[in-house]
């Protein structure tokens, strides 16, 4: 199936790509994810859409077809520099045990070669967008909650100003009073860096609520790509609408 952005540039694009394992997780994917805006790829756990998320960042390598991102094929050789573009958050946060909240959010800025204020700067300045405050700083990821702990994680994901976010089940772990903030200061965060943003979630509702363009994946490929409203007005097939349901 092939997927495109109604108009506008393309952040993300997949042709004819596979992937294996122990056996085919990902068979002739053809897609197109939007830039500037955010997309979620959605389904079932092992339907493929960590993967693609992976495949995005170079941490996998496709076994047949093409991944080009930010205009180009993800490179063989200077792939840390090409990460250095894209941020990466992930469930739980991720964060180093034996760092402080202030080491953990600027540890790209300092292995990147930033100067100490600049580093202290940056910092404040997402650390404001999502509500955490300076006192925090000299913590350990064991005395934060876990909504505190996800903050701390797109913080420094976003540390180095980069072009693109990739999330991975970054709220999920969270309880969902405290889910509801973070989706607030999620979007803003957003709105603030301007970032084109990819999404992984089994949870519709999620999806719908954070990304604007949706991906639905299973059984190793795409289902149904679209707008939240064009897919819940036209479901492409039984599993689509089980999961849109899941979502009201």
């Amino acid at each position: 199936m092939t997927s495109a952005p109604a108009n506008g540039p393309v952040a993300v694009e997949f042709r004819g790509v596979g992937k294996r394992f122990a056996d085919w997780v990902l068979r002739d994917v053809h897609l197109a994810l939007p830039s500037g805006r955010g997309s979620a790829l959605v389904g079932a756990s092992g339907c493929g859409k960590t993967t693609a998320l992976q495949l995005i960042n170079g941490v996998y390598r496709p076994d047949e077809g093409e991944v080009l991102v930010l205009g180009d094929p993800v490179p063989l050789d200077g792939i840390e520099a090409f990460r250095r573009r894209i941020g990466y958050a992930v469930q739980g946060a991720g964060l180093f045990p034996h760092m402080t909240v202030a080491e953990n959010a600027g540890l790209l800025a300092r292995l990147a070669g930033w100067r100490a204020d600049a580093v202290a700067a940056r910092h404040d300045e997402l650390f404001d967008l999502v509500g955490l405050g300076g006192e925090l700083n000299d913590r350990y990821p064991h005395q934060l909650s876990g909504g505190q702990q996800q903050r701390v994680g797109l913080c420094r994901a976003l540390m180095l100003g980069p072009e693109m976010l990739l999330l991975d089940e970054p709220f999920s772990a969270v309880d969902p009073i405290a889910r509801v903030e973070l989706y607030r200061q999620f979007e803003a965060l957003r709105e603030h860096e301007q970032v084109t943003t990819v999404l992984v979630t089994h949870d519709m509702r999620e999806a719908c609520r954070l990304a604007d363009h949706l991906v639905v994946m299973g059984d190793g490929g795409v289902l149904q790509v679209g707008a939240p409203d064009e897919v819940a007005a036209d479901p492409a097939d039984d599993f689509v609408r089980a999961l849109l349901a899941s979502a009201s």
